[in-house]
């Protein structure tokens, strides 16, 4: 099931909950905004090429629309649908006042030079400029870009608008970016996990940890984890994988990835096959890299008690009711990847403000949003007698629905 499909199905399933009227149904699935543009550009050979960018405004109902901007070869409308919808249900659930968004461009960014790269994202920020803005839409990174292609994206933006540095989060920290925000989602990750594990007792000290995907969110994940007692002992990422059952060292491990460009052949761990880290034994599996790497063919395989989405949607539906099924506790994706767009929204107000919090205010913030955001999911299942996910998106579509209907929606 693709991502735009299973995304539409947990929704329908969340308003037949909560009982919402057909109309209002319809209304909030529906985008309000899709935009596709060319984007030609000379490479520096001279020759031109073009490439199709995409930005879908999904919702406003609750303030300006927030997301991502990715450059990856698979991004295509229904990718860029789905992850614009699940945008509008994850602020609303850390209960951020944004709507959702997404965009992308479908390229292979290590296919272009750094020029290109630039030349590329100024045309696409020509494009939909007027369709951006510091009250009306906001971008930031996502997989494929970064700090520097918010620059260029500022830069660009603020030569037809002025100086607007809220126009852009994920900025670097010298053009008005956050403290903390690159460390935000893999913070985010943890502190969801606290929050999940307290409700059974435990904590991240002394359980095992297996981590699928190892750039930024993984590789912040994984050293927090650390830092906080627990072993994360299996990772992986596009370059191999590598286990450990006392724990790897993470700080040393992202060295020699940063120093060889591969995890394998890790001093202190053995060589594993990637496709056995998702079904690896342990007490808490984290994923977060692609989407739909837990499927219906390798669900029942799976021997972590907890799943801990930091990836989008990760597992399609059919997995997430065989693991259901045996036990398999999930905490979704709408929630438990939610600290970068919360860090982003603080980075939002503090541009807006003009007055720059310290990195201890954004952690103790992202952690008193995350850990509220929890307790607030877990009456919502009590409500409603239904599971983390069901919670989520339950607690997220109820905030949507009740703003629409309070801007004079006639139901």
């Amino acid at each position: 099931m693709n991502a735009l499909a299973a995304t539409s199905r947990n929704f329908k399933n969340a308003a037949r909950i909560l009982g919402l009227d057909a109309k209002i149904e319809t209304s909030l699935l529906i985008p309000f905004r899709e935009i596709k543009v060319e984007c030609t550009i000379p490479k520096d050979d001279g020759s031109l090429v073009s490439y199709v960018g995409f930005r879908v405004q999904h919702d406003n109902a609750r303030g300006p629309m927030k997301g991502g901007i990715r450059y990856h070869p698979e991004v295509d409308p229904d990718e860029v649908n789905a992850l614009a919808q699940l945008m509008t249900w994850k602020t609303a659930v850390v209960d951020i006042p944004y709507g959702g968004a997404k965009g992308g461009i479908g390229c292979t960014p290590r296919d272009l030079s750094l020029s290109e790269l630039e030349r590329l994202t100024r045309v696409f920020a020509q494009k939909i400029h007027d369709l951006i803005g510091t009250h009306t839409d906001v971008p930031a990174p996502d997989m494929g870009t970064n700090a520097q292609t918010m620059a260029w994206m500022l830069d660009e933006y603020s030569k037809f608008h002025g100086h607007s540095p809220a126009v852009v989060t994920g900025k670097p920290i010298d053009l008005g970016g956050s403290l903390g925000r690159e460390a935000a989602t893999g913070r985010g990750v943890v502190f969801a996990t606290e929050a999940l594990l307290a409700e059974y007792g435990k904590s991240c000290k002394g359980l095992t940890f297996v981590i699928q995907g190892f750039g930024n969110v993984g590789s912040w994940a994984a050293r927090l984890i650390r830092e906080r007692g627990g072993k994360v002992i299996a990772v992986s990422d596009i370059t191999g994988a590598v286990k450990n059952p006392n724990g790897l060292d993470i700080d040393e491990l992202i060295k020699h990835k940063e120093s060889t460009g591969s995890l394998l052949n890790f001093n202190g761990a053995d060589n594993m096959d990637p496709n056995e880290v998702l079904i690896h034994e342990c007490d808490v599996l984290i994923p977060s890299a692609l989407g739909g790497v837990l499927n219906r063919e390798n669900a029942s395989s799976v021997r972590a008690k907890f799943i801990v989405e930091a990836a989008n949607h990760p597992t399609d539906p059919e997995a997430d009711e065989i693991l259901s099924k045996k036990g398999v506790i999930i905490l979704p994706d709408i929630y438990a990847n939610a600290g970068g767009v919360t860090v982003s929204y603080f980075e939002w107000v503090q541009n807006i403000q003009g007055f720059m919090w310290d990195e201890e205010k954004v952690n103790n913030e992202l952690q008193r949003y995350m850990t509220q955001a929890f307790h607030n999911i877990k009456n919502m299942c009590k409500t409603y007698d239904c599971n983390l996910r069901m919670g989520a998106f339950t607690l997220g579509v109820n905030r949507v629905a009740r703003a629409t209907n309070l801007r004079g929606y006639e139901a």
